[in-house]
């Protein structure tokens, strides 16, 4: 396994959350790792993303100044601290890893050469 997403669950409207994704030695290369949701019914969107080198971040405009992303570069792990969760936020998130994105690239799906299993938030209102 490359990439492993741990941390869903069932939390409360308000309440807070946080992913981890744990990269391989072969996984921890890539330049740089995103989060992914898909709730039911819906497609797969753009979460967060951050680069591995440097640190950078980016975000989709709904969870901008609610979650943050971060990585962890000794443990080869990234983060997603997910806070003031609401009914919206319900859904399946993968973690992915990207060997070669540029910026404006980051939010599509088809940058990403690497998927790890979905980890499931349920936020309860």
């Amino acid at each position: 396994v490359q990439l492993q997403a741990s941390g869903g669950g069932l939390v409360q409207a308000g309440g807070s959350l946080r992913l981890s994704c744990a990269a391989s030695e072969r996984t921890f290369s890539t330049c740089v790792m995103g989060w992914f949701r898909q709730a039911p019914g819906k497609e797969r969107e753009f979460v967060a993303a951050i680069k591995w080198n440097g640190g950078a971040t980016f975000y989709t405009d709904s969870v901008k100044d609610r979650f943050t992303i971060s990585r962890d570069y000794a443990k080869k792990t990234v983060y997603l601290q997910m806070n003031s969760l609401n009914s919206d936020d319900t859904a399946v998130y993968y973690c992915a890893a990207a060997r070669n994105a540029i910026n404006s690239s980051l939010r599509f799906s088809v940058s990403y050469d690497m998927w790890g299993p979905g980890t499931l938030v349920t936020v309860s209102s």
